[in-house]
């Protein structure tokens, strides 16, 4: 996948949704640094406003910081 800096979209996570601050064609994943393009994007915490490659991502992101622990 090529994707530069300048296709990096930035987002605000909400709960089911997200909506675009910054035009571009992917995110990378909080944990991996993976680039997610936008159109597969499905993971994503709204509290800590990161999004995740997919679910294992999400689960090593919710053990390695707890919420509660903010």
């Amino acid at each position: 996948m090529d994707m530069t800096a300048a296709d990096q979209a930035v987002l605000h996570y909400g709960d089911g949704e997200f909506a675009v601050l910054k035009p571009g064609r992917f995110v990378r994943c909080a944990v991996t640094d993976r680039p997610i393009p936008l159109e597969v994007l499905r993971y994503w915490s709204p509290s800590r406003q990161q999004p995740y490659a997919g679910p294992a991502e999400f689960i090593a992101a919710q053990i390695a910081v707890p919420s509660a622990a903010k």
